[in-house]
């Protein structure tokens, strides 16, 4: 009789064991927002700057405004929607500190021509990294190498006088 009940309580421990969810040490969890700072990249006698707004993912896609400022020809700004995928599996491997690529596209507010992206994030630590961002305009390939850092969507409010998205200070990635 010891034996029997000793073989069930093992059974149950291994179905209950087997059955549970596997435990996880991705701390950057998908509901996350994404910050990607500013960044710039030199153009014929300027510069252009790229400003993206917080990123919130929904089914695997990151969504946000964008702008490209070009100085001094300010009638080549821009600005629109940045749709970025980034998978689980992506997620997984940045919070595992391996280089992760990502694709996406661009839509041009103005225009509402649809330009294909192309990135590859890398991790410094598990809330943030490197990102280098790529994209044709015209026959001008544009590369944009931007930090980019994990904040929670609680954390993520919007500055009052300029109605842009509050970044947190820069750390030291």
């Amino acid at each position: 009789m010891k034996r029997i009940t000793i073989l069930f309580l093992l059974l149950a421990f291994h179905r209950d064991a087997a059955s549970a969810a596997p435990a996880t040490t991705n701390s950057v969890l998908p509901n996350r927002v994404l910050v990607i700072d500013a960044s710039s990249m030199p153009v014929a006698a300027g510069q252009a700057t790229l400003i993206i707004g917080e990123l919130r993912r929904t089914n695997g896609i990151y969504v946000g405004d964008y702008k490209i400022k070009v100085f001094p020809y300010f009638y080549k700004n821009e600005n629109g929607r940045l749709a970025i995928v980034v998978t689980d599996e992506a997620l997984a491997r940045a919070a595992q500190g391996k280089v992760a690529a990502i694709t996406g596209t661009a839509t041009s507010g103005k225009s509402g021509n649809v330009r294909a992206i192309a990135a590859t994030a890398t991790p410094i630590n598990e809330n943030g990294g490197k990102l280098k961002l790529w994209f044709t305009a015209g026959d001008r390939k544009m590369i944009f190498e931007p930090n980019y850092h994990f904040a929670g969507a609680e954390t993520a409010a919007m500055h009052p006088a300029t109605k842009q998205p509050q970044r947190a200070p820069a750390k030291n990635l």
